[in-house]
């Protein structure tokens, strides 16, 4: 298992290693020993599974209360997954991440609390797995806005057309600009 650092010193990507031969293949996902000899210490208490179809853009999600870690995968299908610091005193607030993953590269990306989370979805549809370091709390849930000229997200649109949002991502988020100004991110 190799930890690969992003553009944000926190949010990692884990490439496993893969056991594969004609048969089939093998690999850890997750292994608490493993990671906190990756220096990696987290605890998990909710897995979460949704599928998705091509062009739908999920985020950018985070808990103000009650704050989520997250360790992502895709098992069918690509993505292209996001992480956005909004922890008001890091030297990367505002900036974000982005990482492929998909079920060929078999790599996992972990975004730690106090981050928005999204993705989007590159493939006729995508199974995407996390693990999350705490209990989902929607009424403490909030969205910061996927196209927020601000944060300047490339995101892979053009593959896919206009991206599909839920009535709850197209009407409540919040630029950066409004989540600080009502005092809506991490200190």
């Amino acid at each position: 298992m190799k930890v690969v650092p992003t553009e944000l010193p926190d949010a990692v990507v884990i490439e496993p290693q893969v056991f594969g031969d004609a048969r089939g293949f093998f690999l850890e996902t997750w292994s608490s020993r493993r990671f906190a000899e990756l220096a990696l210490h987290m605890t998990f208490v909710q897995d979460n599974w949704s599928r998705s179809k091509r062009g739908i853009l999920r985020g950018l999600h985070f808990q103000l209360r009650h704050p989520q870690g997250k360790l992502v995968r895709v098992t069918q299908g690509e993505v292209f997954d996001v992480a956005v610091d909004l922890r008001r005193g890091s030297p990367t607030f505002g900036k974000w991440a982005g990482v492929l993953l998909s079920a060929e590269n078999f790599r996992a990306f972990y975004i730690p609390p106090g981050f928005a989370h999204g993705f989007y979805v590159l493939s006729e549809s995508a199974d995407f797995q996390y693990k999350c370091t705490d209990l989902y709390a929607p009424e403490h849930e909030r969205t910061l806005a996927w196209n927020d000229a601000a944060l300047g997200i490339r995101w892979p649109i053009d593959r896919g057309g206009e991206p599909q949002l839920s009535e709850k991502d197209r009407t409540r988020a919040l630029t950066l600009d409004e989540l600080q100004a009502r005092g809506e991110v991490f200190p």
